[in-house]
């Protein structure tokens, strides 16, 4: 029985999201130690970086397949930024491209097995909305001074509510960098356990053999579908999060 509750602690789905310290490192008391979640992090940007240069350096008139689906991720960016933005948004698109291909390699690589999904953890989700978040003010405040509080107080509204519609509006306001980041942590963390409990169920029926060896084809196929359908959900989830950027950016250029 011991051994089979540790078997069962062992193959718990939410094992995947634990953070290991790889390379442990105290500075000034504080830990700065090179953890899985890190090191996945840094992967994901040499290797969107990497591709970039790679198809910037063979860059062809009749493009190959992987220029192609570069020109593709580029142009989706760039559509983004055109259909919420218009032209005033160009000189933004660097910071957009650059938003869509981190969050978009972060949850690609997440795919791979025995690798870490860094987008599956809200502290890093949060992090990444809290800086855009503050990056989007700063620029609200540069483009209207002052003027940028009446984001608060929408036009026509009576004198006597004022003060109850400037709170739900903050708080409205407020509220949008929690959901950009828990929309992201949670679909992605849902399908990633999804996927290790149908894994493990297939498994254990081939552990079990018998007539359950031919039985695990049925979880099996399951599990695929399943795989295709979270590689789905990554490009989803990249779009996602890279439109809610654009339209809060949006929100403070525009004044709505």
């Amino acid at each position: 029985m011991h051994n089979i509750n540790k078997l069962i602690i062992l193959s718990s789905p939410l094992e995947q999201f634990e953070i290991i310290p790889l390379l442990p490192i105290e500075l000034f008391g504080l830990n700065i130690s090179v953890t899985n979640a890190s090191l996945f992090l840094v992967l994901s940007v040499l290797l969107s970086i990497f591709w970039s240069s790679l198809v910037i350096f063979k860059n062809r008139l009749v493009p190959g397949n992987w220029q192609s689906i570069k020109e593709m991720f580029y142009d989706a960016s760039l559509l983004l930024v055109k259909d919420n933005l218009g032209t005033k948004g160009y000189a933004y698109f660097p910071f957009i491209f650059t938003i869509f291909s981190i969050v978009l390699y972060c949850n690609l690589i997440g795919m791979v097995p025995y690798s870490f999904t860094v987008t599956s953890h809200i502290a890093f989700t949060f992090g990444l909305a809290l800086s855009i978040y503050i990056g989007i003010n700063i620029i609200g405040f540069k483009t209207h001074g002052i003027n940028f509080f009446t984001i608060f107080l929408p036009k026509g509204v009576p004198l006597f509510i004022v003060p109850l519609v400037v709170a739900i509006e903050f708080v409205s306001y407020i509220v949008k960098v929690f959901t950009i980041s828990i929309r992201l942590f949670a679909n992605m963390t849902s399908g990633h356990t999804l996927l290790k409990i149908i894994a493990g169920f297939v498994w254990t029926m081939i552990s079990i053999g018998g007539i359950f060896l031919y039985l695990q084809i049925i979880p099996l196929i399951l599990l695929l579908a399943l795989v295709g359908l979270e590689i789905g959900i990554a490009f989803l989830q990249a779009y996602v999060f890279t439109l809610l950027t654009c339209i809060y950016l949006n929100d403070v250029l525009e004044m709505h």
